[in-house]
């Protein structure tokens, strides 16, 4: 499906489930992009930090595409994530995506060494150039190391190399800056980049993001509920403030499953993630809630917590 410009509305990053030998588990996965479309999300980005794609191997980087792309049927647009270290390794998971048949790519600054802000141009020109499909810029300082500068996005947003953001920074102002160098809420249609896509990737403070100027989001929680998150998204474009509110309030107390895991004992990935997918393995949409190795797995009581988030939120297990 063709990418509107700019891309709007709940592109939810999905979620990869896997057997408990750690191979994809492709029924589960088309499950679940059913029930991503069922609760009316806009797009989907596959192979995100929520998919966990630095935990595949290439081959099941492509697996999980290809189920995305093919579950999807056109009915919305399907955004890869193409993650690595260096330009050659990005191009490379470009050329899978684009032949799997992804409408767009997704891409940190290159990582694992620093980068200078000129390189990391560089990255997204060579990227955007070579890589035949439209670019969004992931902002992800706190695994990639490198934070985008408002000025470097806005730069590549004019001249056309990235057509959208997703923003994971945690820099709300910053986020708000950018917004208002493209031209402010009011004032983005007709200002120097009119086709760009400004996403939150903050579960917790949608409503105000759309409310700043923000197109859209992709909420890792938003496997999980994904109604909630177009409800959220529907009554901010109706200018019902106090509904936008109510709903991300509900949805706040919900991302508290995040924590399920003991810290003492886990990453706090490894319980956001393994939470997300317990919650779709409880709700009877995936059938495992296997997170890839060497993450820890969520034990008896930490899946006890994320049930008792989901009936506090309104959401029945079946499991």
């Amino acid at each position: 499906m063709a990418l509107t410009a700019p891309l709007r509305g709940v592109v939810p990053p999905v979620c990869t489930p896997l057997t408990p030998a750690g191979e994809v588990d492709t029924a589960s996965l088309t499950a679940l992009v059913r029930h991503l479309l069922d609760g009316g999300v806009h797009g989907l980005f596959a192979l995100g930090s929520s998919s966990e794609v630095v935990y595949l191997t290439d081959e099941q980087r492509a697996t999980a595409l290809e189920v995305v792309v093919n579950a999807a049927d056109g009915r919305v647009p399907v955004l890869a994530g193409v993650i690595d270290t260096t330009t050659p390794r990005v191009l490379e998971h470009t050329r899978t995506a684009r032949s799997i048949g992804a409408d767009a790519v997704v891409a940190t600054a290159p990582f694992y060494t620093r980068t200078h802000e000129k390189e990391i141009a560089r990255h997204f020109r060579t990227v955007r150039a070579e890589g035949g499909l439209p670019l969004f810029a992931y902002d992800l300082p706190v695994s990639v190391h490198s934070k985008l500068s408002g000025a470097l996005v806005r730069e590549l947003a004019v001249d056309g190399t990235l057509a959208g953001l997703k923003d994971s920074s945690g820099d709300e102002g910053g986020l708000r800056r950018l917004i208002v160098a493209l031209g402010g809420a009011a004032g983005r249609a007709s200002g120097p980049a009119p086709g760009f896509s400004v996403l939150t990737g903050s579960e917790l403070t949608v409503d105000a993001a759309l409310l700043a100027g923000a197109d859209g989001v992709v909420p890792g929680l938003g496997n999980v509920d994904p109604a909630g998150y177009v409800r959220l998204y529907d009554a901010a474009v109706a200018g019902d403030w106090k509904a936008a509110t109510a709903e991300q309030e509900r949805l706040v107390e919900l991302f508290g499953l995040v924590d399920a895991g003991p810290a003492d004992e886990m990453s706090r990935n490894a319980s956001a993630i393994g939470a997300f997918k317990h919650a779709l393995r409880l709700l009877g949409v995936v059938e495992h809630g296997t997170t890839g190795m060497p993450q820890i797995q969520l034990g008896a009581e930490a899946i006890a917590v994320v049930s008792q988030r989901l009936r506090a939120a309104g959401l029945t297990p079946v499991r």
